[in-house]
């Protein structure tokens, strides 16, 4: 049998609204299927703890082979998988369109669907993934909320011994006033002399933009806004992110379809969409359009969204950028695997390299953290060593910035460099707009 294609990988529709979809019996036949090829092949040994966690559990096995291990087993494979799609972008030569047919990523999201309508989703999964009410009531009381979540503080003892969050790991803080309310006081206007004069953006502020660090938020606006491009900012609620990491996929197929329908008049208006977070991008782009097939709102909004570096990189290729000064600067950009996944290339090195004097250099593993896997006691180590050989190449270099589109992979590295003893630790390893707005002088 050959390996891969010469057509381009592609992804189904996932049938989350088919009864068979949740069958016990056939979900544990494509679970043995699946992990049979990859155990003939192993190429992806090395990108998370799935795959040596189920190459081990086979090899340990008394008769060395799928067939014979016990269902149950195949748990510890899902839980260790973070839905990067690192495996099917860059290693598996067997998706589709091969005939083998293989997409491990949505298979282990399945079976947390199965999982999830059993009702098996953990306490702490659950509430982590409300994060529009974490968010509202984080920035009501940040002074609290702050105080609480503070790495290895009092109260981070008591999250870990109830939730399992573990208290070595970074907890973003809450900002005192949502960004949209930030905004809504006044959003740069555009500038008429730039080359960019009479496009529209409106930015899907996201949870942790809205809630969180809003300086990529900031930055965008002003990038934006001394680019000509008319700029307003939208949070309708969570893209669903997390509730997807949980397998509940009805959940996040209700929040595609109001979100669509509130982006539509805005789309109509002329208004292109840019999440503030590239995973937020991820969702609108891909992976609603896979639960939605044939849903005229979500296709038009999947059309009308484009990652924030991707878009500045289509707004120069298209009638240019403002002029921008010379900045001679090295960058080491980490190429975050939600901004791999939406199979654009990676936009942030084609935007940092429009800025004059800069040098940057990808590094393109795997962050290790997750979502909200990472945070987790049961993970947080793997996650520590999953991120070491990316956070080892952003600092071999001592570069003047480093930068990642994924703002919680970003806080993670820096949690790797302190951890591995790095001699170089940045202050903050943000989103690269943050690089294009200092080279501006914004």
């Amino acid at each position: 049998m050959k390996e891969g294609s010469l057509e381009a990988p592609t992804r189904h529709p996932i049938a989350w609204q088919d009864e068979s979809f949740y069958d016990g019996e056939a979900l544990d036949a494509e679970l043995r299927r699946v992990f049979d090829i990859c155990h003939g092949c192993r190429r992806c040994f090395n990108l998370c703890d799935s795959f040596p966690t189920l190459f081990d559990m086979i090899d340990e096995s008394k008769h060395e082979d799928i067939e014979h291990l016990d269902s149950k087993d195949f748990k510890t494979v899902a839980d260790a998988c973070t839905l990067c799609d690192m495996c099917f972008m860059v290693k598996c030569p067997y998706v589709p369109p091969h005939e083998f047919n293989l997409d491990f990523p949505h298979l282990m999201l399945r079976y947390r669907a199965v999982e999830h309508r059993k009702g098996q989703t953990g306490l702490a999964d659950q509430e982590l993934a409300k994060t529009d009410r974490n968010g509202k009531l984080g920035t009501m009381f940040h002074g609290v909320a702050n105080m609480a979540t503070k790495k290895n503080g009092p109260v981070r003892g008591v999250m870990q011994a109830m939730l399992g969050i573990d208290k070595r790991a970074h907890l973003p803080a809450f900002a005192d006033t949502p960004l949209t309310k930030r905004a809504a006081k006044g959003v740069p206007a555009p500038n008429p002399d730039a080359p960019g004069f009479g496009k529209k953006v409106v930015l899907y502020a996201t949870c942790y933009g809205n809630f969180n660090d809003q300086t990529p938020g900031e930055a965008a606006m002003k990038v934006l806004a001394h680019n000509g491009v008319e700029v307003r900012i939208e949070h309708p609620e969570c893209c669903g992110m997390p509730k997807f990491e949980n397998g509940d996929l009805s959940a996040v197929a209700a929040s595609a379809e109001r979100i669509a329908a509130y982006f539509a008049p805005m789309i109509a208006d002329g208004y292109d969409i840019v999440p503030l977070t590239t995973s937020c991008a991820l969702m609108l782009k891909f992976e609603w359009p896979l639960l939605h097939p044939g849903h005229e709102g979500i296709k038009a909004l999947s059309e009308s969204t484009y990652d924030l570096s991707q878009y500045m990189v289509v707004l120069a290729k298209g009638c240019g950028l403002a002029p921008i000064e010379e900045m001679p600067a090295n960058v080491a950009v980490h190429f975050a695997c939600h901004s791999r996944a939406q199979n654009m290339g990676p936009k942030a090195m084609e935007m940092l390299r429009l800025i004059p004097g800069a040098k940057p250099v990808l590094t393109d593993r795997c962050s290790g953290h997750g979502g909200k896997w990472g945070i987790f006691k049961q993970n947080f180590d793997t996650a520590i060593k999953i991120g070491r050989p990316a956070a080892r190449a952003m600092v071999k270099d001592k570069p003047d910035y480093m930068v990642s589109e994924c703002p919680l992979a970003g806080q993670h590295l820096r949690q790797v460099m302190e951890a591995s003893g790095a001699d170089t630790v940045p202050e903050r390893i943000g989103h690269p707009i943050e690089v294009m707005a200092k080279a501006y002088g914004l």
